[in-house]
This record gives C-alpha cells, structure tokens and sequence, in this order.
C-alpha cells in the first residue's frame, strides 16, 4: 500500500491505498492492541496474502481455513498487536 494522505506532527491519520483498496488509520495514544479483531479484510486471494505474511514473519493468530458460511480466511496480528481477520469469498457449493 502506498500513503495517498497524511496529517499532523507527527502523523496522527493516514490514508493507505492499492488498487481499489483504501485503509484510513489513526493513532491512538497508549493504545494497546486487543484479543478482538481490529480490522476486516476482504480480499481476492487469501492464501497468497496469508503467504505473503507467513514468509514475512507476521504472526498468524488463526490458521488459513474455510467457513461453512462460504468465506476462507485468518487472522493475523500487526506489529503493536492488533489482530486483523482477512476473509475471501468462495464459490458457491452446488
């Protein structure tokens, strides 16, 4: 991703794109990341984002998986500990 936007000294809101993906993020002063997922991904292909992470050292917190209820996805922690969930929609079953 790429800063498109920032504000403040020092940053204190960002704006993050790729593609058609926009992240706007905002600093919190003593926040602490959670056992509650902070964020929600929707992306294309999971397991080349979980790949990607994994060969990055990024932590997975739940393993890649696929739900009943049509999605494949997992859950990873950022580096202060905020755990972000990653789902992808899957076909559906005839």
């Amino acid at each position: 991703m790429s800063v498109t936007f920032a504000n403040g000294h020092p940053v204190g809101f960002v704006i993050l794109e790729r593609d058609a993906a926009e992240l706007h993020l905002t600093l919190v002063k003593g926040h602490q990341g959670g056992s509650h997922n902070a964020a929600h991904l929707m992306v294309a292909d999971a397991v080349s984002l979980h790949d990607h992470l994994v060969s990055n050292g990024v932590r997975i917190i739940k393993g890649l998986r696929d739900a009943d209820y049509g999605l494949r996805g997992f859950v990873f922690a950022d580096p202060d500990g905020n755990r972000i969930d990653v789902g992808q929609r899957l076909p559906p079953q005839s």
